[in-house]
């Protein structure tokens, strides 16, 4: 079952030549793609709910240091990893399981002069390709909605982490009044759908062997973000640098649904910190 999901998961993210797509875009809007800036990505590679904002908030939580060795579980196009490399000056590897993204994530890094601190591979998060005792922070934002096997991800991640190591999560979970509303960011269709709920994510930390030292909920955070995104999309149309260039015209339906989705309570946000 895993390799078919895997091979769906993939087919949602997957775009033909998204390089090309974004460096065409950016040039459109005026951006020198030879002189790339952090901030002029800023549109586009920070793809889950609230942007960077929710990234800098998470890293503090987390208490971040430079000295942190950071593994990214479901790095995307890497707009995380730059995030924390230069925020923080820490080193980060970034995995995904959609090779394009891979590509597209380094490409964007090197172009920003931040590929001596970041490196990314293309991998599944339920099978890590690293040794035990690895990485200082293991960090995943809106990446376990994707992925049945919730033991077998959190085991993976407490076996990866040293000990006294941090686990930092921002993700969607289930809301109390579901089934969520498709299609959504993350699938097109509950067949590549898997939530859980806070209380669900909870027990299944404490079974990897974590200890939560911080959980907070930022749905009217979220919601709030969300519908006023829907609103400038229906209102303006999509801006030249948006995640339609990552998912296509159907991202403004997503988008919809996603106001809808949490508007009426059939999805939550959990900023979570836990430690090995």
């Amino acid at each position: 079952m895993r390799n078919g999901v895997n091979e769906a998961i993939q087919t949602h993210y997957g775009r033909s030549d998204l390089a090309g797509v974004i460096l065409a875009a950016l040039e459109a809007a005026g951006v020198n793609v030879d002189r790339l800036s952090h901030e002029e990505l800023a549109p586009i590679d920070a793809f889950h709910i609230r942007g960077r904002a929710a990234t800098l908030e998470l890293a503090r939580a987390a208490g971040l240091r430079s000295t942190d060795r950071v593994l990214d579980i479901g790095s995307g196009i890497g707009g995380t990893s730059r995030c924390l490399a230069k925020e923080f000056g820490c080193r980060v590897t970034g995995i995904d399981l959609t090779d394009e993204y891979c590509r597209v994530a380094s490409l964007l890094t090197a172009k920003v002069g931040l590929d001596e601190l970041i490196d990314y591979r293309q991998g599944d998060a339920t099978n890590l390709p690293f040794a035990d005792n690895e990485f200082d922070v293991v960090w995943t934002e809106h990446v376990a909605m994707n992925i049945p096997d919730k033991r077998r991800l959190y085991s993976e991640m407490y076996r990866v982490l040293k000990p006294g190591g941090t686990l930092a999560i921002y993700d969607v979970l289930a809301g109390p009044s579901g089934p969520v509303m498709f299609p959504v960011p993350w699938a097109r269709t509950p067949e590549t759908s898997f939530l859980v709920s806070p209380d669900e994510l909870r027990d299944l930390l404490h079974d990897a062997g974590f200890t939560v030292s911080n959980w907070n909920d930022t749905t009217a955070e979220a919601r709030e973000w969300f519908v006023n995104l829907a609103e400038r999309i229906r209102r303006e149309g999509f801006p030249a640098l948006g995640f339609h260039l990552l998912m296509g015209q159907d991202f403004r339906e997503m988008a919809q649904n996603q106001g809808r989705n949490l508007a009426e309570g059939r999805i939550s946000l959990g900023q979570v910190v836990s430690v090995k």
